[in-house]
């Protein structure tokens, strides 16, 4: 039994169905999918992505590498320019696939670049698995202790290596997608994996909306003898059919209401004690053309990073860290009709974009938002059409996955990395028997891998059933 169609609920399900056992995957909401759905949240003919937008976690996921979804409709498309960061001069920073040019073009921190990120990109594809699983003894132990030694520190500390203000805006956009302040201890993990999957393959938009992964990977299960019912929200583990092993998409907060007192006292309290971090207010807009971004190179970016220098960002994600609502957000901001015309009508696009608030918020950051936008593109609030906003209860009214707009599933920060949700042998264990979790609450955290659903899975099939689950892409 599988409680939840996230990207890792259909991968957990996926797991146990390859390894012969009969699997029913449960979903609350009538649509398939989790973070993973699309709608017309406009006007009609303007396809939004509801939650997540660009995938560079999952065109590379050792997971999904190993599942036919092509076959079962699901292509990417790849921006030339994955991401581009913008400047009040009018200039832009760019992380394109070419590593070299990528560095080229940050000047006299060309080298300073070329020495933090060629080891990782070379070394990428062997730590991936490492990298994007439980704390265990790595595959690749001195390749895995030479990352970690980077991506352990803080993303202040590392922009130390940079004097542009180019190179050093550029780490700090990426460093920010770990919403949390950029002083923390991790920080410079995920910035580090995002400029490196970037290199290696780009950051690639699903063709015809996230939707498109959810439903590639259901039809994939479906297709291999599991069973899906949707419009079933699960409240208590008593309401599920008669089961052997029950694996739940959810976080510790919605455990503690599925489960309650079946669970351990210790491990209860630490259910209780597990911290969320900020969430986000989104919106999408319909939109009568292209964003007119000053920079040529934001004009024909996947991603935009709307933040200025490292200063500006820090202190952006300090004051949401603190319960504050900056009047200059950073800003994520994704371009997708740019490359996938079934988005919008002819001559018509969509945007989408996000920034980080404090957990809970309910404040209306729309128009900080579009004049961050304006600012590196005037013009911009002339062609909006129609938008569509969500705060963070709204957001997790949407997927009650995500508490208080926290898309991570709980903060990613030195506290939660390997020991989320709790300090245990495996982490994707409870305390009852038969009962785990495979929610991006555990590790390796947020993202569209489906890595938490492999491991759990995994864990659940040793466990429970004596049984290997098929092996990860090399």
């Amino acid at each position: 039994m599988v409680v939840g169609s996230g990207p890792n609920g259909l991968a957990a399900a996926i797991t146990m169905q390859q390894a012969g056992l009969s699997v029913l995957l449960l979903e609350g909401k009538e649509q398939l999918g989790g973070g993973l759905r699309s709608q017309e949240l406009t006007l009609p003919g303007f396809v939004h992505d509801v939650c997540s937008a660009i995938h560079p976690l999952a065109a590379g996921s050792p997971f999904f590498k190993t599942l036919p979804l092509q076959e079962h409709g699901l292509s990417f498309l790849y921006p030339e320019v994955a991401a581009a960061h913008p400047f009040d001069t009018g200039t832009a920073a760019a992380l394109i696939t070419s590593l070299q040019e990528t560095a080229q073009s940050l000047g006299k921190d060309r080298q300073s670049y070329l020495d933090l990120l060629t080891p990782l990109v070379d070394r990428w594809p062997a730590l991936a698995k490492d990298v994007l699983g439980p704390l265990r003894f790595p595959n690749h132990p001195l390749d895995m202790a030479a990352f970690g030694l980077k991506a352990l520190t803080s993303a202040t500390f590392l922009a130390k290596r940079f004097q542009t203000q180019e190179a050093r805006g550029l780490w700090a956009g990426m460093a920010a997608h770990s919403i949390q302040p950029l002083s923390n201890l991790t920080t410079s993990a995920i910035g580090l994996v995002l400029m490196a999957v970037g290199h290696l393959q780009g950051w690639p938009i699903p063709k015809g909306g996230s939707q498109q992964i959810a439903n590639a990977l259901a039809s994939y299960f479906k297709s291999i003898g599991g069973k899906i019912e949707t419009g079933v929200y699960v409240t208590s583990l008593e309401q599920l059919p008669s089961h052997k092993v029950a694996l739940l998409d959810v976080t510790p907060r919605q455990l503690l209401e599925i489960a309650g007192e079946k669970l351990s006292p210790l491990y209860r309290r630490q259910m209780q004690n597990y911290r969320y971090g900020m969430g986000v207010f989104k919106i999408d807009w319909a939109l009568d053309g292209p964003i007119p971004f000053t920079a040529p190179e934001c004009r024909g970016a996947g991603t935009v990073h709307l933040g200025n220098t490292l200063e500006e960002i820090a202190a952006s994600e300090a004051a949401s860290a603190k319960g504050q609502h900056p009047e200059r957000p950073f800003v994520l901001l994704a371009q997708q009709s740019l490359f996938d015309d079934t988005r919008a009508p002819q001559g018509k696009h969509t945007a989408w974009a996000y920034c980080h608030v404090p957990n809970g918020s309910t404040v209306d950051m729309t128009q900080a938002i579009e004049r961050q936008v304006e600012r590196f593109a005037p013009g911009f609030r002339d062609l909006i059409l129609a938008r569509h906003t969500f705060n963070t209860v709204q957001v997790q009214a949407h997927n009650p996955n995500y508490i208080g707009g926290d898309i991570n599933g709980g903060i990613i920060d030195l506290r939660q990395l390997y020991t989320r949700p709790a300090v245990r042998l495996s982490p994707y264990q409870t305390s009852m028997k038969g009962v785990y979790l495979c929610s991006s609450s555990t590790p390796p955290g947020g993202g569209v891998h489906g890595m938490c659903g492999y491991h759990a899975a995994r864990r659940a099939l040793k466990d429970e059933f004596g049984l290997k689950a098929p092996k990860l892409s090399a």
